[in-house]
Order: structure tokens, then sequence, then C-alpha cells
């Protein structure tokens, strides 16, 4: 089988086709062609055997200058676990202030990904 990608890893944006195989139910890559460097060949065959994606999102803040503080994952989770993080950032509220940097969630579902504040959000002065 083939398929073509174009690669998103570097502003080269090659485009790059793919030959895999099915052995043992696993997609196997057996050729790699039209990438430029090495990361777009690791990028094609992650992509094909186990996607993964970084999302960013927000949370409630109670009490705050505003009423929303931006997280992001440090790290990429597979790709069909996504709506499970989003329903699990959904469920978290924060008390102001918060710190961009702020860790929420540890190791997200057991992956090396964490749910970090990205800004900053001071509590309402009185």
């Amino acid at each position: 089988m083939k398929k073509n990608f174009t690669c998103i890893i570097c502003p080269n944006s090659c485009e790059i086709e793919t030959e895999f195989e099915e052995k043992d139910g696993k997609l196997v890559v057996t050729k790699v062609t039209g990438n430029t460097c090495k990361r777009g060949d690791e990028y094609v065959r992650q992509e094909l055997t186990d996607p993964r994606r970084t999302i960013t999102s927000s949370v409630l803040v109670l009490g705050g200058e505003l009423p929303l503080a931006s997280v992001r994952l440090t790290g990429p989770i597979p790709k069909n676990r996504i709506f499970d993080a989003m329903k699990e950032i959904k469920k978290i509220a924060v008390k102001a202030p918060v710190s961009a940097g702020t860790v929420l969630i540890h190791n997200l579902f057991g992956y090396d990904s964490d749910v970090v504040v990205t800004k900053s959000v001071a509590a309402v002065r009185r």
C-alpha cells in the first residue's frame, strides 16, 4: 500500500511517499521517499503506526481577572485519546491567581505529558 504525506515537522513541508504493509495486524513501513531530513522519515513512520498529537485548550479560573486560562500538553498523546484528554481538562477549575507553568495534571493517562497553564491569571482585586 502507498500513502502520501506533507511533512509538518519543519518549514520545508516535504511531500513524502510511503509504502507499507500489514503484518500480524500491524502496519510496517517498507519505504519512505521524498523527505529531505531524518525527521520527515520519523514523522511519517509514527503517523502511520502510532499517530500522536499535542492539544491546547483552556480551563475555568475562579475569581480571576480573566474567566479562563490557556493550557497545553507538554508532549504528544495518542490521537485516539484526544477526546478523553479534553474531557479531563474540562473538569478543571482553578482558583486565581494561577501562574503560567503550573502543572494541573501530571502524566496524563500515564503518558509523559502534563497539562500546564500557559497564561497567568491574576486574582480580581477588591
